[in-house]
């Protein structure tokens, strides 16, 4: 009613201030509805400013009479705002909420009977968007009746440019809670934080401090004894805040997501769809604020289906500007926070959209600015204590949305030129990075040089494997870019140096694309030699890690005619190698043999150490696959004893590999044989040797034949342990064997008597 009366007579907000004598911030408050009960001689002051007759006059101080009427009380009244009907999900952080009331009030009892009990404050923070408020405001009305003495909702509006300060904050607390108005003015401002804390003391009360802007601003607020909870939401972590429990809010879970998204526009409009509800949910981040606005936006176009609406979302592009729903919009959120951070942490925030995979770690992220890596450090931190980044461990992540609004920023707030400056810098760094790691694994190399000065520990082999993987969406996105700019050199660089690492993350998805994008380059520079190597590493890609041994072939045949015109035994050796163990996979045993004795004529010319053993080993897989096992078992033998007189001439790693081939055909022939216990001793022996090396994926194979042999020997306790540790391995482990090993989990339990029949042979 001020707003439209204030219109009528053509009056800006300053302009009654300056008639009214009221301040300008004043009656801004009142026009928001961010202060609904006036005093009398303020609303006189207005109506006298704004020229009033006698009707409107009358109207304006009854709207502000009934403002006056107390929406919380001693007595217990409860009014909360609209928009927590439709809530979703959060059970865990309810039932903690729970629980930490049922402290507050116990509290309360113990200081009842002369113990003071500190009161309990519960810190809900998290990134813009994730519903804070909402929760802290269902939470407040699952416990109401816990705290019979009022519960009191207080903006603490701490993303305007000037919120209120504490002594008007605890002003209004005092005047809700019905503290006498003798006692307020008796108490003075000087005493008022006392009289505060004691009226808070003496009453069972719930106080929810909504979107604190810092620990200042909250700490004054925050009640000593008593059996008083307070609920402080923030976008920030509030690390400074003592005594406090923690509740950080993230996404709602896709189960929850799909649950709200469904309140909102029904549920039978969202069963007839509910792949485009996914969709939708997902693309939504599972961000309650934007699954609200895609939820009301469905809700008022009742003609809309939801893949409508999940096609209009499938636009990274154009994502956010579809998040809108009349006056709300999801980028409006994202703007409160990102208008609050320093400039250094802004410029972070922008370019982490650069980073092409979900997370990132200090390191990779101070390229794209140029900081020192503890500076880099403190402000990701300064992100995350703002709710603009999530962290797990050491590594850093936006939310999708988030990453999509950074990525706005940058492209209307930084030149082009600086941004594929920082892009460039970040992509470079990677490849490098990835080629000195990659090396620990690759004969002849091993530890990083002297001379090299890096941000990442790399001094362990296992070091390197972690960064490797921990980074592969990301330096996978250098090569592609690398590779895309002609930078063939580079590119094979990369590849190459990562070729024995390959065998440590076998499932990894993407070694055909590496190798295959190598091979490109190498032909890009006219390098048979080079050509041969990555096409043969493609053939090995395509045959192990994808399991298409009859697709491997023709890679392999290019491999052998690049070879040939480089005049490189090795690499053709190579080829055959591949070509034999491709045609072993297929059962075509005679072919095998043919390429494998060619290969092993071809290492042997070309003084290829390790690949003269790979051909013994490839020859024992042949008779075994032949059913020949007593042959199978002295060519394995055999090969066994050659290692060991030649392995201080063998990269550790390539050593290691070959003994854990040796030791898993040696057990399996035992097996075949039914000599159980130096099958389980060699078996044991080939995942000793994978788990000692980090190697998930072979551990995975090597678990599913050691369970097998001890459940044929009668020993289903230790082969049930063997299958769960399979099925436990997570995403890095063989998904076929991962199967397998849970169906004979099944078995064993149905029935631990059975023997299982023999798990294929890798």
């Amino acid at each position: 009613m001020l707003r439209s009366l204030r219109l009528a007579a053509s009056l800006t907000i300053e302009g009654l201030a300056e008639a009214s004598g009221v301040s300008v911030r004043g009656i801004g408050d009142l026009e928001r509805g961010r202060r609904a009960a006036p005093q009398r001689r303020t609303v006189a002051a207005i109506a006298d400013g704004l020229g009033l007759g006698p009707a409107d006059r009358d109207r304006l101080l009854a709207v502000a009479r009934a403002g006056r009427t107390p929406v919380y009380s001693p007595a217990g009244i409860r009014a909360f705002p609209r928009g927590i009907d439709d809530f979703v999900g959060r059970e865990a952080e309810l039932d903690r909420l729970s629980l930490l009331a049922d402290r507050a009030v116990a509290r309360g009892a113990e200081a009842d009977g002369g113990t003071a009990g500190t009161a309990v404050v519960v810190a809900v923070s998290g990134p813009p968007g994730t519903g804070k408020t909402t929760l802290a405001l269902h939470g407040a009305r699952r416990l109401a009746e816990r705290f019979p003495d009022g519960q009191l909702l207080v903006d603490l509006r701490g993303t305007d440019d000037d919120p209120p300060d504490a002594a008007e904050l605890t002003l209004g607390v005092l005047k809700a809670l019905g503290v006498p108005d003798r006692d307020l003015a008796k108490a003075g401002a000087q005493d008022r934080p006392a009289l505060y804390r004691r009226a808070l003391a003496e009453r069972r009360c719930l106080l929810v401090l909504d979107n604190a802007r810092d620990e200042a601003q909250v700490r004054p607020l925050l009640p000593g004894a008593g059996a008083t909870m307070v609920l402080v939401t923030s976008r920030r972590m509030l690390t400074g805040l003592d005594d406090v429990r923690r509740l950080p809010l993230g996404e709602l879970s896709p189960e929850e997501a799909a649950a709200f998204l469904t309140a909102l526009v029904g549920s039978d409009r969202a069963a007839a769809d509910p792949v485009a509800v996914d969709d939708v949910t997902r693309r939504c981040g599972h961000l309650p604020l934007a699954l609200r606005v895609a939820g009301n936006w469905l809700a008022t176009r009742t003609g809309w289906t939801v893949r409508r609406l999940a096609d209009r979302l499938a636009r990274e592009e154009r994502r956010l500007d579809a998040l809108t729903a009349g006056d709300v919009r999801v980028t409006t959120a994202f703007d409160l926070s990102y208008r609050q951070l320093t400039p250094t942490a802004a410029r972070l925030f922008r370019r982490l959209a650069l980073v092409p995979g979900p997370d990132v770690r200090a390191p990779c992220a101070a390229r794209l600015t140029g900081q020192e890596l503890f500076d880099a450090e403190d402000t990701l931190e300064e992100l995350v204590e703002a709710g603009l980044l999530g962290t797990d461990g050491d590594r850093y992540r936006p939310h999708d949305l988030l990453r999509l609004y950074a990525r706005t920023r940058l492209t209307e707030e930084e030149r082009a030129e600086d941004v594929e400056a920082a892009r460039a810098a970040m992509y470079r760094w990677l490849l490098e990075t990835a080629v000195v790691a990659g090396r620990w694994y690759e004969p002849g190399h091993g530890a990083p040089p002297a001379s090299w000065q890096g941000t990442v520990d790399l001094s362990s082999a296992a070091l390197a494997r972690e960064w490797l993987q921990a980074e592969g969406a990301n330096w996978l996105a250098a090569l592609r870019a690398a590779a895309q700019a002609g930078e063939h050199a580079t590119v094979v660089e990369v590849a190459e140096s990562l070729h024995w690492f390959s065998d440590q993350w076998i499932f990894w998805g993407h070694w055909p694309e590496v190798f295959a994008t190598a091979a490109r380059s190498a032909r890009a520079l006219d390098d048979p030699l080079l050509e041969a190597t990555q096409l043969n590493y493609h053939a090995w890609a395509v045959l192990l890690c994808e399991g298409r041994p009859r697709d491997s072939l023709p890679l392999s045949a290019r491999a052998l005619a690049a070879a040939e015109r480089a005049e490189d035994p090795a690499q053709q050796a190579w080829a055959h190698q591949y070509q034999g163990w491709a045609y072993r996979l297929l059962g075509e045993s005679e072919a095998a043999l043919v390429h494998n004795r060619r290969a092993a004529e071809l290492f042997g010319a070309a003084g290829d150490l390790l690949g003269s053993l790979q051909s013994m080993h490839t020859h024992a897989l042949v008779l075994e696959g032949q059913n020949r096992t007593e042959e199978a078992l002295v060519s394995y033998r055999r090969t066994l004893d050659h290692l060991t007189e030649v392995e201080d001439r063998v990269e550790p790693h390539a050593a290691a590999m070959t003994r854990l081939g040796l030791h898993s055909g040696l057990g399996c022939c035992y097996a075949r044989l039914g000599r159980w216990q130096e099958a389980v001793d060699h078996l044991r022996t080939a995942v000793g040797i994978c788990r000692s090396g980090g190697n998930t994926a072979l551990e995975s194979r090597q678990l599913t034949l050691l369970g097998d042999a001890l459940l044929s020997a009668g020993r289903p306790a230790e082969a049930r342990a063997a299958f769960d540790r399979c099925a436990g391995l997570g995403p890095d482990a063989d998904p076929r064997r991962v199967a397998l090993a849970r169906e004979r989990l099944a078995r064993v339990d149905a029935d631990p008597g059975t023997a299982a029949p023999p798990s294929p042979r890798p």
